[in-house]
């Protein structure tokens, strides 16, 4: 009976919560699912479209069409269930009772469920990759180094950081480097052996890895260390029943591995000196699996006054559900609602066929619009050289030579019929007119949204 009543109430937590934001496309997903329309409409990754994160990532937004509203957030639902049974084979494989199990299930759905919505909802390389981290592990717990392994090297072709999950599996299974590694190496062969037959093995290496090495050698914060603790801090805070049970587990068990596990998992966080609440589910398959062997061991009544904290983010993150769903206002949204009205000016002015390049870092504007992108870049970082992460209020660029050549790419490439200036509003040195002014001359105003400026191509060439 308990175990029917958890996972209804997973169930029911995961289509609520995902359905409220119905209507919404978080910039996060709006990436991968623009990536995924022009998959869909002939192009190849890497080769035909720049992105900078792993292959898997795109491809699995392929699986909803690329399309936003119901298959989007039933994909979503469905991916909390994977996440939370997955969650309980994994305490199964480390010797848990139903109870624990359920417990690490539970857990489980509620950290995807009361947290930052924009990390929690949207399906991102770093949540995506946490089914895959739980069976890793348990598998490598169970004894099974080249399943460990194999698990591992799916989860890179979805994130970068399955390298640390490669680390905690070897944990259990450094005896067995060879099968672990083989595992490993596997999935990663076939991955690159399909880019090199589709001739986008070298820009994947490029737009993926280099460019990423260069994002992560560029800490947003003059004091990473300190944001690093303040964020950390945070994060604790919201998650102090887990925090709580997980550190009494640890007591109690002295189990050396899975302390590691945690270190392992809290470095992953800490690569690149990035802390967005989104980086933080790494620490979720560690801490969740010790949270519940924590509330397991614990008599009935400490475990339910322990429980009790999980009041915080309830608190915190619940009502935001139902303030959503009903269509109030909220400051979070505010870029997306500008992309919603930008989308309908697009689609009253534009024809069928016509292209379009958003400038800026706004990708939702291609799946609100529909509009196919009219060149292989769908923002405007590889063109200019300045982060996403600070080309609001910044002029710097960080790989200048870079952008200069994906300039002159542009440059010589065919022109979009439309172009959507989603940054310019915001920093006027690097609006779409005052960077690329010579090119701008084929277009003209067309029209204006909070936060955009819309231009059309001239129906004759400026001389």
């Amino acid at each position: 009976m308990a175990r029917r009543a958890v996972w209804l109430a997973i169930l029911a937590a995961a289509i609520l919560s995902r359905f409220s934001y119905l209507h919404v496309v978080w910039v996060e997903e709006g990436y991968p699912m623009a990536a995924a329309a022009e998959m869909l409409r002939g192009k190849t990754l890497y080769r035909d479209i720049w992105f900078d994160k792993p292959p898997l990532f795109a491809a699995s937004y392929l699986l909803t069409g690329a399309a936003p509203g119901w298959p989007l957030r039933l994909f979503g639902a469905a991916f909390v269930l994977l996440a939370a049974w997955t969650a309980a084979r994994a305490a199964r494989a480390f010797g848990a009772a139903e109870r624990e199990q359920l417990w690490a299930a539970g857990l489980t759905a509620f950290g995807f469920t009361f947290y930052v919505h924009s990390a929690a909802l949207a399906l991102t390389p770093d949540l995506l990759a946490v089914p895959l981290h739980f069976a890793a592990v348990a598998a490598a717990a169970a004894g099974n180094p080249f399943a460990a392994g194999l698990l591992c090297g799916v989860a890179l072709c979805l994130n970068v950081k399955a390298l640390f999950i490669l680390a905690a599996c070897a944990l259990w299974q450094w005896r067995a480097p060879l099968r672990l590694l083989g595992g490993f190496a596997l999935p990663a062969l076939v991955c690159a052996a399909w880019l090199a037959r589709a001739g986008a093995l070298a820009a994947c290496w490029e737009q993926v890895w280099l460019w990423g090495a260069a994002y992560a050698g560029e800490p947003l914060s003059s004091r990473p260390w300190l944001e690093f603790a303040r964020r950390t801090l945070n994060w604790a805070g919201y998650h102090a029943a887990f925090c709580a049970a997980a550190l009494y587990a640890l007591w109690r068990e002295r189990d050396w591995r899975r302390a590691l596990w945690l270190l392992i998992s809290l470095t992953a966080v800490a690569l690149g000196m990035r802390f967005f609440p989104r980086y933080y589910f790494h620490l979720l398959p560690p801490v969740a699996l010790l949270a519940a062997r924590g509330f397991s061991m614990l008599p009935p009544r400490p475990a339910l006054a322990l429980a009790l904290l999980l009041v915080i983010p309830a608190v915190r993150f619940g009502p935001r559900y139902l303030a959503v769903a009903r269509g109030e206002p909220w400051a979070d949204l505010a870029m997306f609602e500008s992309s919603k009205q930008a989308a309908q000016a697009l689609r009253a002015g534009s024809r069928a066929g016509q292209t379009l390049l958003v400038w800026g870092y706004r990708p939702e504007l291609y799946v609100l619009s529909g509009m196919p992108a009219g060149t292989r870049f769908l923002d405007s970082q590889p063109l200019t050289g300045v982060l996403a992460d600070r080309h609001l209020v910044s002029c710097r660029a960080s790989l200048p030579e870079w952008a200069h050549r994906n300039r002159r790419e542009l440059l010589r490439g065919p022109r979009p019929d439309w172009i959507a200036d989603g940054l310019g509003p915001y920093n006027g040195a690097l609006a779409m007119e005052k960077f690329l002014p010579e090119w701008m001359a084929g277009y003209e105003a067309a029209a204006e949204a909070p936060g955009y400026r819309l231009y059309r191509r001239r129906a004759a060439p400026v001389p």
